[in-house]
């Protein structure tokens, strides 16, 4: 019996969230129990943002529409749509969304998105 050199993802794991942002990983440990890297869309709601963090894997960030304020080692970066951006591990890291409109972009990391590994500091 051959084994599939190939995964279509049709049903990506809808991680739960309590501020009201979509996450819909489709590759990685929570979906498809993939370590090296992890693929995830992802759809900010108006006036969200997250923690400091001190991830132990790269990120970048791919945005589609909207934009992002990323608050990388104390400086502000904006990304807007049509740009990316890359964050390499051990960075000391904000994500957030300030603005009046939604944020739609897709997120890779590598490796795989850990929460044992993100390092978030408490709010």
């Amino acid at each position: 019996m051959s084994k599939k050199k190939y995964f279509k993802q049709n049903k990506p794991f809808k991680v739960p969230t309590t501020d009201g942002k979509l996450i819909e990983e489709h590759f990685g440990k929570a979906s498809t129990n993939t370590s090296g890297f992890s693929v995830a869309h992802m759809v900010a709601p108006p006036h969200w943002g997250e923690p400091h963090q001190t991830p132990e894997f790269d990120e970048v960030t791919i945005v589609l529409r909207g934009r992002k304020l990323i608050e990388i080692d104390g400086e502000e970066v904006e990304v807007k749509a049509g740009e990316t951006i890359l964050i390499k591990a051990g960075t000391r890291v904000r994500y957030a969304n300030p603005y009046d409109e939604e944020t739609e972009y897709w997120s890779v990391c590598v490796p795989a998105f850990d929460f044992e590994k993100v390092n978030r500091e408490d709010s």
